[in-house]
């Protein structure tokens, strides 16, 4: 198995019902994966978040940038505190910039410069850099997440939804 990312539309009424949950752990996660069945707007990148992260940012999720909009796209803004699993969200407001990022970001020339070496010593998840000829399957990969990401980001801005993020 392994860590995927998964990102949904998260309602006004279920943020606030999540912001009001403290740390009950295992309530917090059932809830979440009850909003995930109700919700149409979801995004799967699987494994690729932490390489998704490094290409936008130039960094692993290991240094989030709370001030990087595209650093937020991957992570959230708000991390929910002690769970074993991570979860953020971001609210409404802040989507904007987010969008306005990703669109502005060039992922193409970005992947021109993509180096599998890179991402093995930055010990990017998921530990797939020895396999070098994997190397234009894996940027194709990268390139489907990202305008998938640009997609969802715009899709929950135009529906007025806040961003849940869950990496488990």
């Amino acid at each position: 198995m392994g860590l995927i990312a998964n990102y949904s539309c998260l309602s006004d009424a279920n943020l606030k019902e999540l912001k009001s949950m403290g740390s009950e752990e295992e309530e917090i996660l059932e809830s979440v994966e009850e909003w995930n069945d109700d919700d149409e707007l979801l995004l799967d990148i699987d494994k690729m978040w932490d390489v998704l992260h490094f290409v936008l940012t130039g960094v692993s999720t290991d240094h989030k940038d709370d001030k990087s909009p595209l650093s937020q796209a991957v992570l959230g803004i708000t991390a929910v505190e002690e769970l074993s699993d991570y979860l953020a969200y971001t609210e409404h407001d802040k989507l904007a910039d987010i969008v306005a990022a990703l669109e502005q970001f060039d992922m193409e020339e970005a992947l021109e410069s993509f180096d599998m070496a890179a991402c093995k010593e930055a010990e990017l998840y998921p530990d797939i850099w020895d396999y070098d000829e994997e190397e234009e399957e894996i940027k194709d990969e990268l390139l489907h997440d990202f305008e998938q990401m640009k997609r969802f980001y715009q899709q929950v801005l135009e529906a007025n939804g806040n961003v849940l993020v869950s990496i488990c």
